[in-house]
């Protein structure tokens, strides 16, 4: 054995011991694990904070900015709680130094991988990959400041884990808004062995998130059985639907510049489960209905030759791939139905902007989406990966205008009551206050 990995053998991971516990139940090793000591303090609770602005800090374990539903949401938060008069500093990995995380990352996966061989006999990948990324995000989070933050909020099951523990000894009022369904989603579509040491590490890192959050955030009820059944309390749980602001945009309906008498557009990431293969089948199965009538195809992504070749070999003439975009409100505005044939979602924005822009939509009943599109009153709602179902709707609107326009008007009014950006973030600066 070399002198390297002889010192290795004496690395304890102690920062997150109850994901070592749980890994050592699944491989029956009995040894007891100790955790780091952490000086924990009683929170000074001040009625004053209701009548001053806060200083908020947002996390997230992904990088920020960017591209993405999770990075929009953030921002809109932001941007939408300084209105209101609040410092908001967001964080995330990649606002540190490039060298130095990747130092640390190559740095614990080296002792974790010993300790995992040591202990168990094997390193699974995936878990050596995550525990790595959340002690080299400790590492750098632990320098920072966090006493001078009245809020902070995880975007994120991987941060609140991270802050949960340096908020020991502070005792801030941590917030927890996941925005995906956790081990919940990978289980369910296989992605994932069910009974597996993966799913037991990152169930725990689950539980964790919500044991260490003093309320969760939630952005539609979907997520209200799966926090449950991983301990969450409903007094705890709060929904808030994610809010867009249209301001500046006219949302309206606008001339269309298409020579085409109808337009039917799709945003969204052209990755599989956003289901862009049924829509195609669904279209290929009205075709002798689409003369006069424009397909667009708005995103870009990994699918997108597969997704080019099929449209080819079903001879859709009249389907165009427009790449990604940033004048979404137009397209919108100058379209007249909006499919998402999603297999997989929780509140996806870009049905919020299609019902702002007063479209009649089709999509499934796929996590949240029941919960602001009501079938047969604001939308078409059908199974997901269902060409035939998908096609008998999108034909009956293609045949009846004043359809298209009820279901569209619907649409809007509750988008205009209910998925601003102003009445998003008033309640969530609401329940900010509640904590204190």
């Amino acid at each position: 054995m070399t002198g390297k990995h002889q010192k290795d053998q004496h690395f304890v991971p102690t920062l997150f011991p109850y994901l070592i516990s749980a890994m050592d139940q699944y491989y029956e090793i009995n040894e007891i694990f100790e955790e780091e000591q952490v000086v924990e303090r009683q929170r000074i609770h001040s009625a004053e904070i209701q009548n001053k602005k806060m200083k908020i800090l947002i996390t997230t374990f992904w990088e920020y900015p960017s591209i993405g539903g999770l990075q929009n949401y953030i921002t809109t938060l932001k941007n939408g709680l300084e209105k209101l008069g609040h410092s908001v500093h967001v964080i995330a990995p990649n606002h540190f130094p490039s060298k130095e995380m990747e130092v640390l990352r190559t740095r614990y996966s080296e002792e974790f991988t010993h300790f995992f061989i040591n202990r168990y006999g094997s390193c699974n990948g995936k878990i050596l990959h995550n525990i790595s990324k959340l002690y080299s995000y400790y590492t750098m989070l632990k320098d920072i400041d966090l006493e001078q933050y009245d809020i902070i909020h995880a975007q994120d099951r991987y941060t609140a884990n991270v802050i949960g523990i340096l908020n020991r000894s502070l005792q801030k009022p941590l917030l927890f808004t996941p925005h995906g369904f956790m081990t919940h989603n990978r289980l369910k579509f296989n992605l994932m062995e069910k009974g597996s040491v993966e799913e037991i590490y990152f169930s725990a890192i689950d539980r964790q998130a919500i044991k260490n959050a003093n309320q969760l955030i939630i952005v539609c009820d979907v997520f209200r059985p799966i926090l449950i059944n991983l301990g969450a309390e409903e007094s705890k749980m709060t929904t808030v639907y994610t809010g867009i602001d249209f301001g500046g945009w006219n949302i309206q309906k606008k001339r269309k510049k298409s020579q085409s008498n109808m337009v039917i557009t799709c945003v969204a990431r052209l990755r599989p489960r956003k289901g862009h293969m049924y829509l195609f089948e669904a279209l290929a199965l009205i075709k002798d209905k689409l003369r006069d009538v424009e397909v667009r195809i708005v995103g870009d992504g990994e699918m997108r030759k597969q997704l080019e070749k099929q449209v080819n070999e079903l001879e859709l003439k009249n389907v165009s791939f427009l790449g990604s975009r940033e004048d979404i409100p137009k397209l919108l505005s100058e379209s007249d139905i909006f499919i998402l044939p999603t297999t997989s979602d929780t509140l996806p924005i870009s049905i919020i902007e299609a019902m702002f822009t007063k479209q009649a939509i089709i999509t499934t009943n796929c996590g949240g989406i029941p919960e602001i599109i009501k079938n047969n009153y604001s939308g078409f709602i059908v199974e997901p990966a269902n060409p035939k179902k998908l096609a008998k709707k999108l034909s009956l609107l293609l045949r009846k205008k004043s359809i298209r326009k009820e279901l569209a008007r619907n649409a809007q009014a509750f988008a205009l009551k209910h998925l601003t950006t102003s009445n998003m973030v008033k309640k969530i600066e609401k329940i900010y206050q509640s904590l204190f």
